[in-house]
């Protein structure tokens, strides 16, 4: 298991919410990764070109790219994350893209408390090809 902190953590006990906070982490963190080893360059290109590619839309894109890669077990944590109701209003972005990028993050959330690192590695190198 690859974590951070190597504690007990029952995944399939989780809210897709819960799942999807530490999931927004975990796709954040890929994203800045690939931003830094690509190019030395000013911070405040940095968090323009991060905030591109986190935001609702481009989550909701990327996530057509993965949905028939993943097993049942993904495509369940996939379907609660995108059915979850978050009393939150999407900002700059439609509903369904909202629903759509918070499954993406619960996804991410639920693959890196299991520890499948390869896997989510695998699922972000799909959604960021071109």
């Amino acid at each position: 298991m690859e974590r951070f902190i190597n504690t007990e953590c029952n995944v399939k006990m989780l809210s897709p919410l819960n799942l999807a906070f530490v999931g927004d982490t975990v796709f954040d963190l890929f994203v800045r990764e690939t931003l830094v080893c690509e190019a030395n360059r000013p911070v405040n290109k940095l968090h323009k070109e991060a905030t591109k590619m986190v935001k609702a839309q481009a989550q909701a894109q990327a996530a057509q790219k993965i949905l028939p890669l993943l097993t049942e077990e993904e495509l369940s944590v996939f379907k609660r994350g995108r059915n979850a109701h978050t009393n939150h209003k999407a900002k700059n972005a439609s509903e369904g893209d909202y629903h759509y990028a918070t499954a993406v993050e619960a996804l991410f959330g639920y693959l890196y408390l299991k520890g499948e690192i390869d896997r989510l590695r695998e699922l972000f190198s799909v959604m960021t090809a071109e």
